[in-house]
């Protein structure tokens, strides 16, 4: 006789720890008992089901047959290897089928494909490969079980900052114990120069859930343009209740990134919202990125405007806009140029990724082109 107590204890305990429906691991046991007794006393073809009392702790079998009738069904086995190989019926078996005919004796209104269904003595006395069939069955229901449970746990928390401890590191991928599941951060979802050791707690954007053969793969990102975004969400109750809204982010990971907002309310400063009081607001999110420069522009509906403002610091003196090719030529002035065009580019080439425009600049004395950059040069797509 099974201990009730100790299978609710078990059960009660997957479904708090492991956010396991009890109704699952009832229909684990109910499968393993049914795939016991048919690897100790089935026959060939038979559909063997069972059915577990939760609160007596006894347990019915069943066999079921499906109602057929000569049209789905081949009756003369010899007659397989005359039939076209699209031929896709079942040869007659009496433990796995049930003519249509002897099917309205039991039961009148019954139609093909229904289930007739029979009870069958079970002595519950099954020999030691039947108990360990069993046992592998309940195993691999619960872990599928789990699975799912993971998957929509997760899936569920998708464009969101989660946190876990490094489990280890292969080639330089990161792999994060999150608790129920194991968070993967590859190496180019990293931040240039950053470094972890195992144990160490890490924070990172949770941009896609997977299932795979060894169980759920968790996808984090640390350079991803929203975790930037999510990461001033947390500091800024404005941007968390939707008063300021961030419009498009640049972001080159490590280095510098660019930041457009608007707000909703003509009271609030998008840009005072995200750089908080003393800076204390911005300060905590590059400390977290690991002294990223950020760069936090109000976003305008005038794009000669958001392209003046998304070249800063540099002072521009006048810009000039092709909707057409949504091309702009933007002239500053000789000692500015430097300034407006950044360190290896970096300037220009963020403004453009973040306003989409393709950006020119000019020096005001030598009235040249100095460098030509768009939207889509090095810009990694957003997933």
């Amino acid at each position: 006789m099974l201990d009730l107590k100790v299978i609710n204890s078990v059960l009660t305990q997957l479904e708090e720890e492991r956010g396991i429906p009890q109704e699952k691991i009832l229909e684990a046991i109910e499968l393993a008992l049914a795939t016991a007794y048919k690897k100790e006393y089935g026959k060939k073809g038979q559909i063997i089901r069972a059915k577990f009392d939760l609160n007596s702790g006894k347990t019915e079998m069943f066999q079921v047959k499906v109602v057929v009738d000569e049209t789905t069904v081949i009756m003369d086995p010899e007659e397989i290897d005359k039939l076209p190989e699209t031929d896709e019926r079942e040869v007659y078996n009496p433990e796995h089928h049930m003519l249509i005919a002897d099917a309205k004796r039991i039961k009148k209104d019954v139609v093909l494909g229904d289930e007739m269904i029979f009870p069958i003595e079970s002595s519950g006395d099954y020999g030691r490969i039947a108990a360990q069939t069993a046992k592998q069955v309940i195993m691999q229901k619960i872990r599928e079980a789990e699975k799912v449970s993971v998957m929509s746990e997760y899936g569920k928390r998708e464009g969101e900052i989660v946190s876990g401890t490094v489990q280890r590191i292969e080639r330089g991928n990161i792999f994060v114990d999150m608790g129920r599941a194991t968070g993967f951060l590859p190496y180019e979802e990293q931040i240039p120069g950053e470094r972890f050791a195992q144990g160490e707690r890490v924070r990172a954007y949770l941009f896609r859930v997977e299932e795979g053969g060894k169980g759920v793969f968790v996808r984090l990102s640390r350079s991803h343009p929203k975790f930037l975004e999510k990461l001033f969400e947390t500091e800024a109750p404005e941007i968390a209740n939707g008063t300021v809204v961030v419009k498009s982010i640049a972001r080159e990971a490590g280095s510098r990134s660019k930041i457009a907002v608007a707000s909703s309310d003509s009271h609030i400063d998008p840009v005072g919202s995200m750089v908080g009081q003393r800076g204390v607001r911005v300060s905590t999110v590059m400390s977290e990125l690991g002294g990223e420069k950020i760069d936090i522009i109000e976003w305008n509906e005038d794009p000669k405007k958001f392209i003046e403002d998304a070249l800063s610091p540099a002072k521009v003196l006048s810009v000039k806009i092709d909707e057409k090719e949504k091309q702009a030529v933007v002239e500053v002035s000789e000692d500015q140029q430097s300034l407006a065009i950044g360190k290896g580019g970096q300037n220009v080439r963020l403004a453009a990724k973040l306003t989409g425009w393709k950006i020119d600049i000019k020096s005001a004395q030598r009235e040249e082109r100095e460098v030509s950059v768009t939207a889509e040069d090095e810009y990694r797509d957003e997933e």
